[in-house]
């Protein structure tokens, strides 16, 4: 095939000149600014910069796709399809269209994400290795990449090779989470999925193998969860894992009490937000592409973020539609959602969708020319080719699409509708289905003009679920399916828009807004007459507190007349909240539950699947965790993944058997503090205070900490699922020390926030070095524990900051550490231990965590 290479363009630009530019585009939002110029505007492989504003890149992207539409009937033009996506107003393609589309000096997949996977039962040291290189692969090429571990054979079984057994499921999450740290090196992306069928013997391994300090850190692991297990969980039933997995003679199986693993994933996802569950029967029974599984395309995996599920070999591109551009008169008593433009421009989304599939092809096309003419032999490069040969007859078949959405709370909010109500719910169930029609609508519409999918067949969706919604909700549209067949074999998702919505400068995906107001410190130059000084370090450095709205909340103040320059005080900012539509609607505000139920009614009119993240505070039970899945089951979600304040921190065990030891012994440290450390981030609340404590390990036991408020006034602000970096100990100008922390953000670039003392109040920091010197000369954990519960402090907000260290710690402490001179406060036992951190009565069983 014989592609139209992109003209390389000739304007450069400085990085000061297009950070300017893009800073000025983006009205001073330097995150965004950021953002858009690191991720998407158009460079070389030297850095050279070619776009100076989203504006340059919206014309690269609309003139690449109006060449594609001038070769069927009817095309768009350039400046329709640029008034489309201009300003990240309508229509956002995201990710890796956006930074692909017309690139000339990158050769690199359009997709976002990929499922792979092997024939049949197929567990050879050959195959798993042929996919281990496969993923690495599709890496490389800016791919997140998914695949299951059902087909390897359980743990101890025997194979016909010098090892005699098995190793299991266990090892190889390891070898593909080590290659993908590998590739996501240097800057280069590397996400990956791992799940694998409950119904497999090896599935508790799985479930526990994250657990393991350091293990399996390259990767999401879900597990594939059928729905004879939720009947057995619900009704106290056995279960019984088999390998092959549901095989009618099984070479291997076991029975298990379903409720002991099913509060194994409970406890797990209660403690590090991992594992996420599939349903999978509803997956595969929703599943349009499940239709053709013969031919196919049986869905095998999801992708990393879960809102993809996939056949080996197949792809998906994103595409984000705004919600709250359709917002007519927002924040105000006669704001309205546009209906008509938004079914009007959705079928212009699904329209731009099947044309970037054209593209995507060019883009395999010019990959396997690069593969062909690399200079190793064709031994080497076999299983490369083979890959992408195998991803483009996926694409050219199914040609699968990705429209999605951004903005939902915003939209909400807008309309005066809160996130979370029955009548916010209905709203969205309303707006997604219409979303869905006007989707397939324009698949069908494509189908005249252009020629269907490759193997369509209404014959073979005629008792699909979706499709007879679809059928029930639009007789027409069915018929008219039926007899022209539909372009594009699925079609829609709603996908997390991390990068897309600071772009847009909105909520992210279908979730609530995080805060709609918080505080943020600089460094000021206390010279300086304009300068406005709040606080002053230890080190006598200057810093200036000012309030960040979220871009929206800032479009409600100023609709109400709501002054943006004044200085706020915090109780000012509470009220301020209070009378907005975002008050009791943030991500922290929403009632689970009804998240949930609202998920499982949208997800009735997504093909695909949903991204969706459940938040809880700090001190959420495990049974709560268990009823929200429970409850996910029920109301029809395809996947739930749950996210607890503070999990994720430290709390990680090791497979290795406890030796017996001795309390009272020292820990020998380094007599010199490495300069770098690796450490931990614990989150954790108190008096309905969010704190924070970086923990720096060494042979992962605590070495040294600092902690304060977070997210707050006083606080420090970092993403919330940064749960792990280095400390690294720097030099101030004046010779002074400073400790750094450095962590990865999504994309695998390191991030790095300057003098962790600086970010807390300076009380807490010198008590916080107290602390850390006992910790540094080796007193054991529960020993320092005592020791900060003995102190007398003279203030409540210390006293505050005492218990988070506590807390902090305890997560440290060994577990069954024998806890000397305290008494049950139930019962009166003296028989005390640490638990997983908590102090546990070995004789009434009572727990206290706080």
């Amino acid at each position: 095939m014989k592609v139209d290479t992109p003209i390389a363009p000739t304007s450069l630009y400085t990085q000061e000149q297009a950070f300017e530019a893009a800073l000025n585009y983006f009205k001073g939002d330097d995150l965004a600014a950021r953002v858009w110029l690191n991720k998407y505007a158009l460079k070389d492989s030297q850095g050279n910069i070619y776009e100076s504003t989203p504006n340059d890149m919206h014309t690269r992207i609309a003139k690449e796709i109006a060449r594609v539409e001038s070769k069927y009937k009817n095309p768009m033009t350039e400046q329709e399809v640029f008034d489309l996506i201009k300003d990240f107003k309508y229509i956002v393609p995201q990710g890796s269209p956006m930074a692909g589309i017309g690139n000339p000096f990158q050769i690199a997949s359009l997709s976002n994400c990929f499922v792979i996977g092997n024939s049949g039962d197929s567990d050879s040291y050959g195959g798993i290795m042929k996919i281990d290189q496969e993923q690495v692969q599709l890496m490389k090429r800016r791919g997140g990449v998914g695949h299951d571990l059902s087909h390897i054979r359980p743990k101890s079984s025997p194979v016909k090779n010098s090892a005699l057994t098995s190793t299991g499921i266990v090892p190889f999450m390891e070898r593909y989470s080590n290659s993908t740290r590998e590739v996501a090196q240097d800057g280069r992306r590397g996400a990956l999925m791992l799940s694998v069928s409950i119904n497999h013997p090896d599935a508790e391994d799985f479930i526990d193998a994250k657990l393991e300090q350091g293990k399996v850190t390259g990767a999401n692991v879900s597990v594939r969860i059928d729905d004879a297990f939720m009947k057995a969980v619900k009704l106290d039933r056995q279960y019984t894992q088999k390998y092959p997995i549901f095989s009618e003679d099984p070479k291997f199986s076991k029975t298990i009490e379903a409720n002991g693993i099913w509060k194994k994933i409970v406890h797990n996802a209660w403690k590090s937000a991992e594992p996420g569950i599939l349903f999978w029967d509803t997956i595969i029974n929703e599943s349009v592409p499940d239709c053709y599984a013969d031919l196919g395309y049986k869905t095998v995996s999801t992708n990393p973020c879960g809102e993809i599920p996939l056949c080996p070999y197949d792809s998906c591109r994103l595409l984000a539609i705004n919600l709250f551009s359709y917002v007519e008169q927002p924040f105000t008593k006669d704001a309205k959602f546009n209906f008509e433009l938004f079914k009007k421009h959705v079928g212009f989304a699904q329209r731009i969708m099947d044309d970037i599939i054209d593209l995507e092809l060019e883009k395999i096309d010019v990959i396997l020319q690069k593969i062909d003419a690399d200079p190793e032999g064709d031994q080497v490069k076999a299983t490369e080719r083979n890959l992408w040969v195998n991803i483009k007859t996926k694409a050219k078949e199914g040609r699968r699409t990705g429209v999605g959405i951004t903005a939902e709370g915003d939209m909400l909010a807008a309309l005066g509708i809160q996130y979370g109500s029955k009548q916010g719910n209905a709203f969205s169930v309303e707006v997604h289905k219409t979303l869905a029609l006007a989707a397939y609508r324009s698949s069908v519409d494509l189908a005249k003009e252009r020629g269907a999918f490759a193997f369509f067949d209404a014959e073979r969706e005629k008792n699909n679920p979706f499709i007879g919604r679809l059928k029930e909700a639009d007789e027409q549209l069915y018929y008219d399916m039926t007899e022209y067949g539909r372009r594009n074999i699925a079609l829609l998702t709603i996908a997390p828009t991390g990068t897309t919505s600071l772009m847009t400068q909105t909520s992210s995906g279908i979730e609530p807004v995080f805060m709609p107001v918080y505080k943020r410190r600089r460094k000021v130059n206390p010279n300086d007459k304009e300068a406005r000084i709040d606080f002053v370090d230890e080190v006598g450095d200057s810093w200036e507190e000012y309030v960040v709205f979220h871009h929206r909340f800032k479009q409600w103040m100023e609709v109400n007349g709501f002054d943006l320059t004044k200085n706020y005080a915090q109780k000012e900012l509470d009220q301020l909240i209070k009378k907005s539509p975002y008050y009791k609607a943030t991500s922290n505000d929403v009632d689970w539950m009804s998240k949930v139920s609202m998920q499982g009614a949208v997800q009735k009119w997504v093909d695909h699947s949903i991204s969706v993240t459940i938040n809880l505070p700090n001190d959420a039970t495990e049974d709560l965790v268990g009823k929200l899945y429970m409850e996910a089951w029920e109301a029809g979600c395809k996947g739930v993944t749950v996210y607890r304040d503070g999990s994720r921190s430290g709390v990680l065990i090791s497979n290795e058997e406890k030796k017996e030891e001795d309390t009272d012994t020292l820990t020998t440290f380094p007599t010199k503090r490495p300069q770098v450390l690796k450490a931990d981030v614990v989150r954790f609340q108190n008096n309905k205070e969010k704190w924070i404590a970086f923990i720096g390990l060494i042979d992962g036991k605590p070495y040294e900490i600092f902690t304060g408020l977070a997210d707050d006034e006083d606080g420090i602000l970092i993403p919330r699922w940064a749960n792990e970096g280095v400390i690294i100990k720097n030099r101030n100008e004046d010779g002074t020390s400073r400790y750094d922390f450095q962590y990865k953000n999504i994309r695998g670039y390191k991030t790095t926030i300057e003098g962790l003392s600086h970010k807390f109040d300076p009380e807490y920091w010198n008590y916080a070095k107290l602390i850390s010197s006992t910790l540094r000369h080796g007193m054991p954990i529960d020993k320092i524990v005592d020791l900060i519960n003995s102190l007398q402090l003279d203030t409540e907000s210390i006293n505050t900051w005492k218990n988070g260290v506590v807390r902090a710690l305890k997560r440290y402490v060994e577990d069954g550490t024998q806890v000397k001179g305290q008494a049950c406060s139930n019962c009166s036992s003296e028989n005390l231990i640490y638990q997983e951190g908590c102090l546990t009565c070995k004789d009434c069983g009572s727990s206290k965590c706080g």
